[in-house]
């Protein structure tokens, strides 16, 4: 999520052209395009979990993403940007979920299934290694941290 492509200097600011920005696709023609008929039902699922969990419809975005809710930031060097509040990729290798870290989720990271933690992201092999309440219960918390740094809007 809010990665960047190029770097221009207008005055004494940088301009960052976001490199993960929303899509007009649908989702079911993105997750019809899918190669894999187990990824494809995965990602069905793993849209009814998040939109059940956020209240917020699902969005396509650039990389293979499917967000839910976006928020607009501002770091202190004054670059701004917005990006998608918590969503997932199905990749071909792992499913990629992000938003689901920030305060209070460590408990629940433990009690997921079976997955891996990067810096950002949660990814696992299939769905079916993941606890479905758990896994809602850390988009929710997830949300919520995001919540109290930042705007979150549903579109």
């Amino acid at each position: 999520m809010g990665t960047y492509r190029t770097v221009t200097i207008e005055g004494d600011v940088a301009k960052y052209d976001q490199k993960t920005k929303a899509m007009t696709l649908s989702v079911d023609d993105f997750i019809a395009s899918l190669d894999s008929p187990e990824r494809q039902a995965e990602a069905k699922e793993l849209v009814k979990i998040f939109a059940a969990a956020t209240g917020y419809p699902a969005k396509i975005y650039t990389g293979g993403m499917i967000g839910f809710g976006h928020y607009a930031y501002t770091y202190n060097s004054g670059h701004s940007g917005t990006a998608m509040a918590t969503g997932f990729a199905p990749r071909k290798a792992d499913i990629s979920l992000y938003g689901l870290r920030g305060e209070g989720t460590s408990a629940l990271l433990g009690r997921l299934g079976k997955h891996r933690q990067g810096q950002a992201c949660v990814y696992a092999k299939r769905l079916s290694d993941l606890d479905h309440t758990v896994l809602s219960q850390l988009i929710v918390a997830g949300l919520t941290h995001l919540k109290s740094r930042y705007p979150v809007t549903p579109d």
